[in-house]
């Protein structure tokens, strides 16, 4: 379980169709080993293997599938956040690392200092997402702006286009999407 709150960066070193290597701050990886799970832009993760600035993790097919993997390269920057421990500050919202579908970003406004991103998402997720309600891109925990069919908005605050790899994306760019756990369970439970 994670915030959505991001305490750093990491840039993928190498890739295979299975495995993932990051390089990040020595101070985070001195809290890695292997078998801890971690956060990899929204994605939830296990650690395979840790070194001096650097781990790695493995990935399934499915994962490739269903997220933003798949189009990571050498170079790319990600978000990483450690789990929540039972007496850690919640700052964010729970997210699960268990990523619903991709958001394709559509355009970006400059709005004063902030920045609002549009995204586009597939039909079936538009139910689950509400305005002030919150939603996990890339595992940053935000708030959604507005909700149309097909598509929402998020506003961007100068601190997290900074601090995370926001600062990155294009129009045309999937990012890794996971709606708010309690708008899962009560549509579940409506369905049932």
């Amino acid at each position: 379980m994670f915030t959505g709150i991001i305490t750093n960066l990491g840039k993928v070193i190498d890739k295979s169709t299975k495995q993932l290597v990051i390089r990040s701050d020595r101070k985070l990886i001195k809290q890695l080993s292997e078998g801890i799970s971690i956060a990899i832009s929204g994605v939830c993760l296990t650690v395979v293997g840790v070194s001096k600035d650097k781990f790695r993790v493995d990935y399934m097919g499915e994962t490739a599938k269903k997220t933003n993997v798949k189009y990571l390269k050498k170079g790319d920057l990600v978000n990483l956040e450690l789990p929540i421990r039972i007496n850690s500050f919640l700052s964010g919202h729970l997210v699960q690392g268990h990523v619903d579908d991709m958001a394709k970003l559509v355009e970006v406004t400059k709005q004063d200092h902030s920045h609002i991103l549009k995204f586009s998402i597939d039909q079936a997720l538009s139910p689950l997402i509400v305005k002030r309600g919150s939603v996990a891109l890339n595992g940053i925990s935000l708030t959604v702006m507005e909700v149309m069919s097909g598509y929402f908005t998020v506003g961007i605050i100068p601190h997290t286009f900074q601090k995370t790899m926001l600062k990155t994306v294009k129009k045309g760019d999937y990012v890794n999407i996971e709606v708010d756990i309690l708008a899962k369970y009560l549509e579940k439970l409506i369905k049932a």
